[in-house]
């Protein structure tokens, strides 16, 4: 019998990490300290040593590191917020949550990016943070958004870097290349814990501080309020968990650059699916390896039969969402979005994949797109 294609393989990761995870985890169950205990700040501290960042604020999920920035840089009801809207909900949501408008510009049909093109005709005097998405794994144009953003009076940029954590833009770590960055150590992405997880970051000293009172309830010290808050924070498992895998995290990257490489190498004949265009500069991290091609349906049911997990992120944007119909507002045409949204598909991607796997995949894909 063929070996079972894992689409995301956190088995294979946790016999390889096992010893290193256990020991951390076992290390809190020890000391009992399961909120706030000190692999929390050992945690920030590193990752503010990896991304070169002033600042790290660990934080529940992604979805809380976004809200709280928000939070934290004052955003209210009416005030409206830049963003893309073919990414996963939680990056509206969170604009939605707080009584902001989320205002929607298109996407660079080949990189499914924000379009930071199209960013500055968006901008209006409501206009009070721009929100580009690092999205499967590759950053932004954060240069031109940074500009633009400097140019209209320092508007704050949030970097949603959920996708993208390790992974390099000019040079520089995403999450340390805007006023703040926030990713997710959800359990699929780059760096995951074994739950929910996130964190923040910045080179602000007045946003740290706002930061680290709005995830604890808005508290300056215990039991005084200064400002609204949420229950924020990021458990001390969860941490230890990470800080684990953290050790192996650049061995990790390595491998999924040179699993992504081999995939763009194997798909190079494959005329009628469309790869992502993405910097030479070995840059990408693949928090997803995403394709596009014409008739998904048909596509994805005949991978199904071959035994090739798949996923589709996203199928659906933002602004024909339901919940999201009425709240938003659209900044000229959303074309590309809608058509990426038709034809986007991910092929399984993770550090342990073997060539002789991919192989066997993109050779499903040649009979399925055929």
């Amino acid at each position: 019998m063929r070996k079972k294609i894992e689409f995301i393989d956190l088995k294979a990761q946790y016999a390889d990490l096992k010893p290193a995870i256990d020991a951390r985890i076992q290390r809190v169950l020890d000391h009992g300290q399961y909120i706030m205990g000190p692999e929390v700040r050992e945690l920030e501290e590193r990752l503010e040593a990896y991304t070169d960042a002033k600042h790290c604020i660990t934080v529940a999920s992604g979805t809380e590191a976004l809200l709280i920035s928000l939070m934290a840089l004052g955003i209210k009801p009416g005030d409206e917020v830049i963003t893309t809207p073919f990414t996963f909900v939680a990056t509206a949501e969170v604009i939605a949550l707080i009584g902001a408008v989320p205002v929607f510009v298109d996407v660079q049909p080949d990189t499914c990016n924000i379009n930071p093109a199209l960013v500055e005709a968006a901008i209006t005097a409501k206009t009070k943070a721009i929100m580009p998405v690092s999205l499967y794994g590759q950053v932004a144009d954060m240069d031109e958004i940074n500009t633009i953003a400097a140019r209209q009076g320092g508007i704050p940029v949030i970097e949603d870097a959920a996708q993208s954590f390790g992974a390099t833009y000019k040079g520089r770590k995403t999450c340390n290349l805007s006023t703040i960055g926030c990713t997710s150590f959800f359990p699929s992405k780059p760096l995951g814990c074994y739950g929910d997880g996130g964190a923040i970051f910045t080179n602000d000293d007045a946003l740290a501080k706002a930061m680290r009172e709005v995830r604890v309830h808005g508290q300056e010290r215990r039991y005084y309020h200064t400002r609204i808050g949420v229950g924020g924070r990021m458990d001390t498992l969860q941490c230890a968990v990470v800080l684990a895998k953290l050790d192996h995290f650049d061995w990790e990257i390595e491998q999924r650059l040179q699993a992504g490489e081999r995939y763009l190498e194997l798909l190079n004949n494959l005329l009628s699916v469309q790869q992502l265009t993405v910097r030479a500069d070995r840059s990408c991290v693949w928090g997803q390896f995403t394709v596009q091609v014409e008739n998904r349906e048909v596509v994805l049911e005949r991978l199904k039969n071959a035994g090739v997990p798949t996923a589709v992120h996203y199928p659906v944007p933002l602004h024909q969402q339901p919940a999201y119909r009425d709240l938003c507002r659209i900044s000229g045409s959303l074309k590309n979005a809608e058509a990426v949204a038709a034809r986007v598909f991910s092929l399984p991607m993770h550090p342990y994949i073997e060539l002789a796997t991919q192989e066997r995949i993109i050779n499903a894909v040649a009979e399925a797109v055929a």
